[in-house]
């Protein structure tokens, strides 16, 4: 059976090591799948799960990134988060609330560049709450 060895990684160090048959992730123009072989890419990704199929017990493994950088090779695929999270570690009180923060901060934006700052940090919170429903079947 072909495989993929994929990692994942964000500046806190490694997420995710090991083999997969199969990856989705939220790729820049849309939802990308990868199985072994495929096509060299390289894309940035957007806020969202990254869900592996591990290869060893066919389980989902399941990884919340607030986006990136994406890397597929034949043999392999490197995702580089700006922050990534194991889905067992998310907590949606806390994405809720720092999703209210932002909605205030954009409110408040005294120039175009906190309202940026603000909307960007809405959204990345949003995919987290959205990631989290979904991986916990809500």
């Amino acid at each position: 059976m072909a495989t993929l060895h994929v990692s994942v990684v964000s500046a806190e160090g490694s997420i995710f090591e090991g083999e997969a048959k199969f990856v989705a992730l939220p790729g820049e123009s849309g939802e990308l799948g990868i199985l072994p072989r495929h096509t060299p890419l390289i894309t940035r990704i957007k806020p969202g799960a990254v869900r592996i199929e591990r290869a060893d017990t066919g389980e989902e493994e399941f990884v919340f990134v607030a986006g990136g950088i994406l890397e597929v090779q034949p043999g392999t695929v490197t995702v580089l988060a700006d922050t990534a999270i194991r889905g067992k570690d998310l907590d949606e009180a806390k994405a809720s609330e720092a999703k209210r923060l932002a909605e205030d901060a954009m409110k408040n934006a005294k120039s175009d560049i906190d309202f940026a700052k603000a909307q960007g940090e809405f959204a990345a919170m949003a995919a987290q709450i959205a990631a989290i429903r979904k991986f916990r079947g809500k």
